[in-house]
């Protein structure tokens, strides 16, 4: 690899994590930078006994004169490696695809390439300045998160006028961040699983486990180990053969994509729609599925391509088959059988038969 100096963010972040405590070897592993160049940033920052907040007043050229702060063009070999990361980070998501499988692929059209573990290095260090915080690689066909937005959208009410909150469901599949959303009327067993039914039906499929957070209509008693599933739930995971995997207690990184999901949903579905009006969820929904198609289609920076694109190339040959029918929302209740023969559903106020036996 070309001879680097640091830039001035990875300058910045490296002094401001030093000035916090952290110890040389984590600045190193956090920032993608060897130990060599992290000692060296500190010396200097030792020699020249500036404190961290009179840094921070100097201008860029003050600092670049100081710690040279510059950054030299990768060599040829380096840029064919970081134009050949976006595949590798498609490749990844397929199942039984590795990274050694890849560098294996890579070492064929160039011989003269990186060795397999300066290959997973150089990796890394591109995912950190692609995406600086740590991420999970997600298999195609693996996981679906599920959640709903914090913030609610409206529709008026035709006779009164009064304007009324409606919540809003997203979906995301891990691997291709294909993403649903609907607008409906509240958060509870039916509603929920309507959405749930809606999100298979739009991919397509089944992917292998459904993550929800701990909701009410998904979980009746949150666990760090064993979460009670709902009934209905769990009937619902058994008509499409799926798992229902829900997002541990304080364990953020569990819902992070859908919670990116989220975020997205607000500037690119939420904002566009701020200045309209809406008399009906299916309204409303309408335009919601209009700029849902937009987002799906519009081509993601780290990629290079849509999440549709990735979605009908690498997960959706991954998906499970919807059965033929769709899911039926049931009602689960305990009845105490009389004297004769009897039970009385409470729900429809009715009494039915029961075997003898």
């Amino acid at each position: 690899m070309a001879n680097k100096k640091i830039d001035m963010l990875h300058l910045k972040q490296l002094l401001r994590l030093y000035t916090q405590g952290l110890s040389k070897v984590k600045i190193s592993k956090q920032l993608g930078l060897s130990r060599n160049t992290v000692k060296k940033y500190i010396s200097l920052f030792h020699e020249h006994r500036f404190t961290y907040e009179e840094l921070s007043e100097l201008s860029s050229e003050e600092i670049e004169d100081l710690f040279e702060t510059t950054i030299l063009e990768p060599d040829g070999k380096e840029k064919i490696l970081e134009n050949y990361f976006p595949y590798v980070t498609k490749e990844l998501k397929k199942t039984g695809v590795t990274r050694y499988i890849l560098w294996e692929e890579y070492q064929e059209k160039y011989p003269d390439g990186y060795c397999y573990s300066q290959f997973c290095h150089l990796y890394r260090q591109w995912s950190r300045k692609i995406s600086p915080s740590m991420h999970m690689d997600h298999k195609a066909g693996d996981k679906m998160f599920v959640d709903y937005t914090g913030k609610k959208l409206h529709i008026i009410d035709k006779e009164t006028g009064e304007e009324k909150e409606v919540e809003v469901f997203v979906s995301i599949l891990g691997a291709s961040r294909m993403t649903f959303v609907e607008a409906t009327r509240t958060q509870g067993k039916e509603d929920f699983l309507g959405s749930l039914t809606k999100s298979l039906n739009y991919y397509g499929g089944v992917p292998a486990a459904i993550v929800p957070d701990n909701l009410k209509s998904a979980v009746k008693k949150s666990d760090k180990y064993e979460p009670q599933i709902n009934d209905s739930l769990q009937d619902f995971a058994l008509h499409y053969s799926t798992t229902i995997l829900p997002t541990r207690t304080y364990h953020p990184k569990d819902k992070a994509l859908v919670e990116n999901a989220v975020r997205i949903v607000y500037t690119r579905i939420f904002a566009p729609l701020r200045k309209q009006q809406f008399f009906s969820l299916e309204e409303l929904n309408t335009s919601i599925r209009e700029l849902l198609e937009v987002h799906n289609d519009a081509p993601m920076k780290r990629e290079k391509c849509s999440r549709r694109a990735i979605f009908k190339e690498v997960e959706q040959p991954e998906l499970s088959s919807l059965p033929a029918m769709e899911y039926q929302l049931k009602s689960f209740s305990k009845a105490t059988v009389h004297k004769t023969s009897h039970v009385y559903l409470s729900k429809d106020k009715h009494y039915y038969s029961v075997p003898f036996a």
